[in-house]
């Protein structure tokens, strides 16, 4: 994986990706890292973006540590390259 899979950016890019993949319940682990993050991000970013991309890493981190094949099977709907 490249350093541009890491940045905000793709993350809440990828994050709108799986959307229509993820149950209801995965959807409220979103909604509860994204209601997790301070109302300020980085100044680089607009705060949606940074609490998507929040959200997205709280719902890995959840699914690593719960169901791995449930978080393999969402990862493969993604395209991420090792170029």
């Amino acid at each position: 994986m490249n350093v541009a899979q890491v940045w905000a950016e793709a993350q809440a890019s990828h994050l709108q990706s799986l959307e229509p993949y993820l149950s209801e319940a995965e959807r409220n682990i979103l909604r509860r890292g994204r209601n997790a993050t301070a109302a300020r991000g980085p100044k680089r970013l607009e705060p949606g973006i940074y609490q998507q991309a929040t959200s997205l890493e709280a719902l890995i981190g959840y699914l690593h540590l719960t169901n791995p094949n449930r978080l393999s099977e969402l990862l493969a709907h993604l395209n991420l390259s090792s170029e």
